[in-house]
Parts: structure tokens; C-alpha cells; sequence
């Protein structure tokens, strides 16, 4: 391929992918608009890339002021010097392609299962974002490479472990640079399934020569943040359809335990205004409207619900802020230079520059995922919780001891004889307790590189906690979800449910069957997972509130 060709969609259907039946528009990559929405379209729905002239353009002038650098012999991080600790030893001339290709070679020694296909594609598209930001220093034939594999499903084969988080990704994406030199392997998708084949095979299916790398490309495509804020991009999406269940679960189990809307009442969160607090107030109130069930007991002789009842706007609103935190980052993260050293305009970086001066490189710390890591296990405690109040709800629903009279102990239709939902409460109280024990990496720290790389963020791993709560935190509230659609068979028929939590009832009624007797709950639960996983829940509940407006 020649280095100035323009590489946009590929010539297979991928025109034709699709998120919830309608067709992807490409991605257009610039450096400056990557949202998480982008992200999962392409990791997950095969939404093909394309790279915008303003792009191209800016990836162009970089590598034009690193040539300068590199013809002024001034001794340059990464471009003509060793790494890490090597950084005082010079590279002569006539090295600086065999520097970048050990550079990777040396870096792809990571541990652990093989990252799954939609944590690849993310690494590929966020690493070509980063790269089209024009701060890196690549040639155009460098970024194309990286379109080709995506829209031609050419996904490295890459090892989960061994980032630190620091110096970036280090491991992971130097197992994935390899597939653009025509070493390693990657997965290659035909119209006859995926075939593993070694790195330049894979190139050869779609036309393409492995590269040789100029001065500072392999580490441009090594030096970043880029699985972390792949698996970042892809938990804030899921985060947030896993919230939007949680809120209609909630109000579901309101409904059937008999329980009151009165603390999602807007007068409450006008006096501690939150806004994670307000918005899952009035979801509760949305969801609830119209609710016979909450009006039939409205004037009953309890007081007060218990916490995971009453709670709930405070509690879902908290983990709603939490994610909404990492949203921002994760928006500013995707859109930013994040390798080392990066090169600027001359005067751009120093005004005193001189009118032949035409480029800067800086050395910095753009790398460092700290301010991901952070958010990260905040997120993955925020989770935590969402989890152990959904659990506690399920109990509500089931614990013959706390439950209402209407309800039969454990939802078993021959209560002795048959255990219902019992044992499900039992998985998700392990689940809440394997996220309690994730740990939390970011305030880990293991210097490396003979001490020069003395503080590291571990955000890699803070991604995998945080991914490994959300997936435990939606099997708990799916497990609320199906028991909470179980105990509305016992409320009185006459009586209607609200507007969001009758269409969340019968969307869980689909997929669930009554239970008329004892059977495996697993597949039960993990279909409504996935329900929520792929947004029908979150899209079922705004449809019927767009309904009554």
C-alpha cells in the first residue's frame, strides 16, 4: 500500500453492521471526537473507521518534525536512544529500525488469557484516535495499517496481563503493534469463520505488507493508555444501561413488596441536590406512574421501608455520579495524545524558538493512566454497592422472615417441597462478595525499569476489577429483575403496574416463564443479563415513557 493511499470502510459488508437493527454509519477518526458510543459501535458492531482528511493532515505534519529531529542528530528519547533506563545510550543511524522493532519484540511479554475480540478492537481504534491526534509522529502508512485491520477483522492476538499502567500499556499493545510488522498472530475474519494465522499471513488476506518501522513508531504505538481506556469506554456504556436497570428493578420491587415512592418524591432531592440522586428519583417516579399496586396501600400503616427500599434514590444516584465521573475522563482520554516523547511546533512549545526551529519533542508524562486508574476503582466500588443494595432487595422479596404476606416464602410455588428463588439469592450474595475482595490496583505501586520508572498506575488492572464488577452487578440486579417479576404473579390481577415497571414485567415475561415448579434459574437470569448488557432494557423503558408523554 503506498503511504499516502487513503484507507476509509473496507470492501467487506461492513457497511451493513448494526446496533439494535439499524445501520452504522462510519466512525470518522480525527483525534478529536471519540466518544464511548464510538467505541462500543466499532469493538462490538463492527461500525467501519475512517480516517478524515484534518486527520491524515495532522498525522502528516508530525512526522515531518520528527525528520527534522531526526536529521539535526540532537539525541532524542525513543527516537535515536535506548528505554527506560537505557534512555543515556545513542543509537546509531543506521539502528533506528531495529531499535523500534526490538522495542516491540521485547514489550509483547505479557501474561494471562487473551484479551476477548471487542477489548482488541478497542485497543486498535483508541490507539489510531490517539495516533490522528498529529502528536505522535507516525507516517500516514502507520495509521492506515490500523484501518485496514479494523475494517478488514484483523484483530491481534493480545495477552490481558502485564500492563502497569505507566509508560502505558505497554505489554498488551506491544503484542498488538507486532501484527503490523508481520510477527505475532491475529485472528482473521473470513466469510468462513475466524482463522488464527501469524502476523504477516494476516496482513497478506487483505493486501497489505508489513511494515518497517521509522524512527519512534514503535514506540508511538506502544507508549499509551489505550487498554485501559478501551475497557474504560466500553464499562462507561455498560455502566449506564446496567443503571437503567437497576432503576427499573427497584421500582419493580417497590411495587411488589408493597413498598412506597414517597422517597423518590422531588421535594427530597430539592433540599441535598445531587444530581445523580435527582436523576434516579425521577426515574423511580416515571417508572411508577400510574402504578395501582403503589396506590392500593398508599394509606397503609407502615411508616417507613427499609433501606434498600428507601434508600434507593441515594444509593443508585451515588453509583450514577460515580460513572458519570469516569465518563469525563474517559472523554478527554480518548481524545488525547497520551504517548512519550511527543512532538509539537517549535513555537507552539517555546515562543523564544527560533524562525528555523520548526519542531519541539517534549518528554512527559502524558502516559501515566492515574487519571483513569482512580475513576476506575471508584466506579468498581460504586458497582459494588449497586450490587449489595439489589441483593438486599432480592432477600426482601424472598425472606419469609422480612417479606409481605402476599409473597410465599422463597416465590416457591409449594413452599418445603420446592425452593423457588432461594438458591439465586445465594449467587448474587457471592457476588457481592467477590467484588468486595477486587481490591483496588490504583493505590498499588511496583517501581520498574531499574527505578526509573518509580511510580506506576495500574490502571490496566483497575479496568479488569471495574469490568469484573459490572458483570457481577448485572447478574445480581437481572436476579432481582426475575424475582421481582416472579412476586408480581402473586399481586392482585386487578391491580396495574406503573407505566415503565409494567412494560419491564412483561419484557422480563418474554424471556422467563413463570416458575410452576423447580428448574435451574442460571439461563433464566443470564438471558435477562444479556437483556440488559445490549441496552433492550434500557430502550424498553424509554419507549413506554415516550408513550405517555
Amino acid at each position: 500500500m503506498a503511504e499516502d493511499d487513503a484507507v476509509g470502510p473496507s470492501n467487506l459488508a461492513r457497511d451493513a453492521a448494526s446496533d439494535g437493527g439499524r445501520d452504522v454509519d462510519p466512525v470518522r477518526i480525527d483525534g478529536e471526537s471519540l466518544t464511548p458510543e464510538d467505541v462500543a459501535l466499532v469493538a462490538r458492531h463492527d461500525a467501519p473507521v475512517e480516517l478524515t482528511p484534518e486527520g491524515r493532515e495532522r498525522v502528516r505534519t508530525a512526522r515531518e518534525r520528527i525528520a527534522d529531529v531526526v536529521d539535526s542528530g540532537e539525541a532524542v528519547y525513543g527516537v535515536n536512544t535506548g528505554f527506560g533506563e537505557l534512555v543515556d545510550e545513542r543509537i546509531a543511524p543506521d539502528e533506528l529500525e531495529r531499535l523500534q522493532h526490538n522495542l516491540l519484540r521485547s514489550h509483547a511479554s505479557g501474561a494471562g488469557p487473551e484479551l476477548e475480540r471487542e477489548a482488541v478492537r478497542a485497543m486498535l481504534l483508541t490507539r489510531l484516535n490517539a495516533l490522528a491526534k498529529g502528536y505522535s509522529g507516525v507516517r500516514p502508512v502507520v495509521v492506515d495499517h490500523l484501518v485496514a485491520m479494523l475494517n478488514e477483522g484483523i484483530n491481534p492476538a493480545i495477552r490481558s496481563r502485564g500492563s502497569l499502567g505507566a509508560s502505558g500499556d505497554l505489554a498488551p499493545l506491544a503484542h498488538m503493534a507486532l501484527v503490523l510488522i508481520g510477527e505475532g498472530a491475529a485472528d482473521v475474519e473470513t466469510a468462513d469463520g475466524v482463522r488464527r494465522l501469524p502476523g504477516e499471513e494476516a496482513l497478506a488476506t487483505v493486501g497489505l505488507e508489513p511494515l518497517s518501522l521509522a524512527p519512534k513508531e514503535g514506540l508511538a504505538l506502544i507508549n499509551g493508555t489505550q487498554l485501559t481506556v478501551g475497557l474504560a469506554a466500553l464499562l462507561v456504556v455498560d455502566a449506564e444501561r446496567l443503571l437503567e436497570a437497576a432503576d427499573a428493578a427497584g421500582a419493580l420491587t417497590t411495587e411488589v413488596t408493597m413498598s412506597s415512592t414517597v422517597p423518590a418524591h422531588p421535594i427530597l432531592q430539592e433540599v441535598r441536590p445531587h444530581v445523580g440522586h435527582r436523576e434516579s428519583a425521577e426515574r423511580i417516579r416515571a417508572l411508577t406512574a400510574d402504578s395501582e399496586i403503589v396506590e392500593s396501600h398508599r394509606n397503609c400503616d407502615r411508616v417507613q421501608d427499609a433501606y434498600s427500599l428507601r434508600c434507593l434514590p441515594q444509593v443508585h444516584g451515588a453509583v450514577r455520579d460515580a460513572v458519570a465521573h469516569l465518563r469525563e475522563a474517559v472523554a478527554v482520554e480518548l481524545d488525547s495524545a497520551t504517548d512519550n516523547p511527543l512532538v509539537f511546533d517549535a513555537a507552539d512549545a517555546d515562543p523564544r524558538a527560533s524562525g528555523t526551529d520548526r519542531a519541539a519533542v517534549l518528554s512527559g508524562g502524558n502516559f501515566h493512566g492515574e487519571p483513569l486508574a482512580l475513576r476506575l476503582d471508584y466506579v468498581a466500588t460504586a458497582l459494588t454497592e449497586l450490587a449489595a443494595i439489589a441483593e438486599r432487595r432480592i432477600d426482601r422479596i424472598l425472606n419469609p422472615n422480612l417479606q409481605e404476606p402476599h409473597l410465599p416464602p422463597f416465590l416457591a410455588p409449594e413452599s418445603g417441597v420446592q425452593s423457588g428463588y432461594m438458591i439465586a439469592q445465594y449467587t448474587a450474595a457471592s457476588l457481592v462478595n467477590e467484588n468486595r475482595s477486587l481490591g483496588r490496583p490504583s493505590i498499588d505501586n511496583t517501581p520498574v525499569s531499574g527505578g526509573q520508572e518509580d511510580h506506576v498506575s495500574m490502571s490496566a488492572q483497575s479496568a479488569v476489577h471495574a469490568r469484573t464488577a459490572l458483570a457481577n452487578a448485572r447478574h445480581v440486579v437481572a436476579t432481582e429483575l426475575c424475582a421481582a417479576t416472579e412476586a408480581a404473579e402473586y399481586v392482585d390481577d386487578d391491580l396495574a403496574h406503573g407505566t415503565g415497571t409494567g412494560a419491564v414485567t412483561d419484557l422480563v415475561r418474554e424471556t422467563v416463564p413463570p416458575l410452576t415448579e423447580d428448574r435451574p434459574l442460571t439461563d433464566d437470569v443470564e438471558r435477562v443479563a444479556a437483556l440488559i448488557a445490549d441496552g433492550t432494557v434500557d430502550r424498553t423503558v424509554v419507549d413506554a415513557l415516550a408513550s405517555t408523554e
